[in-house]
């Protein structure tokens, strides 16, 4: 009797968190296993996992939106399903995640790329048949693209009047929706600034050796291109090689942007090749899991700026900015109290404060 009573004494002194069942998280990433920008997502996220006591698994899709729609049907079959999904609309694999969802009672949540508006006016339709999508976050690209070719011009300075100045646009995987509201920021910028002649846009899609190839090219065609505006880093840095191949020097004759935070794209930028760069949206998976973590609690996500998100991630980084983050490397989520950032317990009117002023303290 005395040690059915310890024991169960025992038992009611432990943390909550060490009797309750661990919050259990799939993420379907898109990208490859290898690549700079995805793992640094990952590895944010699983800081943000630790952080919280969440159960949180990453299945890599190597590129192939077949891998993550195979992949899902397996995870909805499970004897053990998690309680939520994390997906990303990248290739247009949404759709067809939510409609294998249903009946499953797995909860689900788009990071990065949002569903089309076309998408979303279907699924809207019949949004009773998907009780279990609960929401989703996403940066600001379309203002991240905008952004880019503005800043750009004022690295540059101003153009004399009569005179135009020309452009390379290298975007990324043609249906993927982070890069078309990356375009569309794009083209914003043009028709504020017809000085700038867009001579080209091609999709490097999101690869540096493509891009290289590309660049080559282009370079060579349109030998007066002053600017490059770049989706991502990779394809800025493959654009940049290719430059330097031609005799053309980056930061100097010829002016580059890029998008993410990958150590090169940092040091290119603290060295002056790399003109402009926003950074900034690796954080949204671990930014999600706080979130998903107060619906386990359930937290109204109406209450708290949700259940879709956009939030103002990107930001163009000084170079004693990207100094940071290169020192801060993989170890970048180790700088957040991510249950700090719950919104347990806080006021009414409570918001969010997720953003790179996070780390960079």
């Amino acid at each position: 009797m005395f040690k059915v009573l310890f024991k169960c004494l025992l038992f009611l002194s432990l943390p909550f968190w060490a009797v309750a069942q661990a919050t259990s998280v799939v993420f379907l990433n898109p990208g490859n296993s290898t690549e700079t920008f995805w793992v640094s997502y990952s590895q944010f996220m699983q800081a943000a996992a630790r952080d919280l006591g969440m159960d949180l698994q990453i299945l890599y899709g190597e590129r192939n939106p077949q891998n993550s729609l195979d992949q899902a049907r397996e995870l909805f079959q499970r004897a053990q399903k998690p309680d939520y999904l994390m997906l990303v609309n990248e290739q247009y694999v949404a759709p067809q995640i939510l409609r294998m969802s249903q009946g499953t009672g797995v909860k689900l949540f788009i990071v990065n790329s949002p569903l089309t508006e076309d998408q979303r006016a279907l699924i809207n339709q019949s949004r009773s048949s998907y009780s279990d999508w609960i929401g989703s976050m996403v940066g600001n690209d379309e203002e991240a693209g905008y952004r880019m070719l503005n800043e750009l011009l004022l690295k540059h300075g101003p153009v004399p009047e009569g005179q135009s100045i020309d452009l390379l646009a290298f975007s990324g995987v043609k249906v993927t929706p982070a890069a078309q509201l990356r375009e569309q920021g794009l083209r914003r910028a043009l028709a504020e600034h017809p000085q700038v002649r867009l001579r080209q846009m091609v999709y490097g899609e999101w690869n540096r050796q493509r891009a290289h190839e590309q660049a080559r090219q282009l370079l060579q065609r349109y030998p007066q291109t002053q600017l490059v505006w770049s989706a991502n880093d990779e394809m800025a840095l493959g654009a940049m090689q290719a430059a330097r191949e031609l005799g053309r020097k980056p930061g100097g004759d010829l002016l580059f942007s890029g998008l993410n935070s990958s150590p090169e794209a940092l040091r290119a930028l603290i060295d002056g090749q790399l003109s402009v760069l926003m950074a900034g949206h690796f954080t949204i998976g671990g930014w999600a899991l706080v979130a998903l973590h107060d619906d386990a609690l359930g937290l109204d996500p109406r209450r708290l700026g949700g259940p879709d998100w956009q939030l103002p991630l990107f930001q163009s980084l000084t170079r004693a900015q990207a100094q940071q983050l290169l020192r801060l490397g993989d170890q970048a989520g180790a700088r957040v109290d991510f249950h700090g950032l719950s919104a347990q317990g806080k006021p009414d009117g409570y918001r969010y404060p997720f953003g790179l002023q996070l780390l960079l303290r």
